[in-house]
C-alpha cells in the first residue's frame, strides 16, 4: 500500500474538505483528488462519499482511517530503527533545496558536511518549495531547505532559519540603477516580472503584498517560473524584478541589484527560510546537518 497516498487520505479524512486538506498538504486539490482515486483503485474500495457540497467517509473509509495512522506510525518506527543502525558508508542522505538556498546556503553547507561525514553519500535536489514538499512527504528526501508555508502542514516539522533579504534586479541602464537603495514607492510605474503564482506562490505573493502595503498596484508585464529566467529577462530589459538576496550571486550581463528598504531605511526581510522533515522521525545525520546550520548560519548567509 502506497504510504504517501495514505498520508493524503488521513488529512482528507480529518478535514472532510478537499480544499483545506490540499492546503495542509501544500498540493493542488486536483492532485489530492487524483491521489485519493489512486488509493481507492489500489484497494478496490469506495472510501469517500462525495457530492458538490459534502465529503463523508464510507464504512470502509472509517476503517481505513483508524488503521492507516497505526500503519504510518509503525513504518516510521521501522525506518528510524534501520537508519539508526546504519553506518555512513551504507547511508544515502538526500537534501532538497529551493533555488535561492541552493545558490546561497547549500554550497558551503555541503562542503562542511562532507568534512564532517566524508563517507556519507550526499544527493542534492534543487526544486521549487512547492515541489519539494510532496517529495519530502513521500520519503524521497530526508530534509528540505524551503520557503516556510503560511499554513502548518500535516506530518511535516519546520525549523525557521532566517528571513531572506529582498533586493531589486534592474537593467543596468535603468534610471533607478543610480540609487544605492530602493523603496517600493520607487517601483510604482516600473514594469515588473513576477514568478508564476502557481509554481512560486511565496515569491509572487511577496511582491503583491509589498505593493498592497504601500497602497500601490504593481505594473506586471511578464510572469515566469524560474528565478534564473526572470533575471535573464531583466537583462533583456523586459522589466525589473523583486528577488531574494541570494539571486544576486547569479551574475547576468546587463543586470544590477539594489537592496529594497522600508521607509525607515531598513532592509526588507519578507521571505522566511526553513528546514523541513517528516514529523516524529529521528535521524542522526539530519541532526548533524542541523547542528552545522545552527552553528554557522551567519557565515553561510553572508
Amino acid at each position: 500500500m502506497n504510504l504517501n497516498l495514505l498520508r493524503c487520505y488521513i488529512v482528507v479524512a480529518e478535514e472532510l474538505h478537499f480544499g483545506r486538506a490540499a492546503r495542509r498538504l501544500n498540493i493542488l486539490p486536483s492532485s489530492l483528488s487524483r491521489n485519493i482515486n489512486l488509493l481507492e483503485q489500489e484497494l478496490g474500495l469506495r472510501l469517500l462519499s462525495r457530492t458538490t457540497r459534502d465529503v463523508a467517509l464510507t464504512q470502509s473509509g472509517h476503517s481505513l482511517a483508524l488503521e492507516a495512522k497505526s500503519l504510518l506510525e509503525y513504518s516510521a518506527e521501522v525506518t528510524d530503527r534501520v537508519r539508526s543502525s546504519a553506518t555512513s558508508k551504507e547511508r544515502v542522505f538526500r537534501i532538497g533545496a529551493m533555488d535561492s538556498a541552493a545558490t546561497g546556503l547549500i554550497p558551503q553547507l555541503i562542503h562542511d558536511f562532507r568534512e564532517l561525514e566524508p563517507e556519507l553519500e550526499l544527493r542534492l535536489l534543487e526544486e521549487k518549495s512547492a515541489k519539494l514538499l510532496p517529495k519530502l512527504l513521500s520519503g524521497a528526501l530526508d530534509v528540505a531547505i524551503i520557503s516556510q508555508p503560511i499554513w502548518p502542514l500535516a506530518d511535516i516539522e519546520f525549523e525557521f532559519l532566517l528571513n531572506q533579504h529582498i533586493i531589486v534586479a534592474l537593467p543596468t541602464n535603468h534610471p533607478l540603477a543610480e540609487y544605492d537603495t530602493l523603496r517600493v514607492d520607487d517601483l510604482a510605474d516600473v514594469p515588473l516580472i513576477l514568478p508564476s503564482p502557481r509554481s512560486r506562490p511565496h515569491s509572487h505573493n511577496l511582491t503583491i503584498q509589498l505593493f498592497q502595503d504601500a497602497s500601490l498596484q504593481p505594473r506586471i508585464v511578464q510572469q515566469a517560473e524560474e528565478k534564473q529566467t526572470i533575471i535573464n529577462m531583466v537583462g533583456a530589459e523586459i522589466g525589473a524584478a523583486i528577488v531574494p538576496y541570494w539571486a544576486s550571486r547569479n551574475v547576468v550581463q546587463g543586470v544590477v541589484f539594489r537592496p529594497l528598504v522600508n521607509n525607515s531605511g531598513k532592509p526588507v526581510e519578507e521571505l522566511p527560510l526553513a528546514a523541513a522533515w517528516i514529523k516524529g522521525t529521528h535521524d542522526v545525520f539530519r541532526d548533524k546537518l542541523m547542528g552545522l546550520i545552527k552553528n554557522n548560519l551567519e557565515r553561510y548567509s553572508n
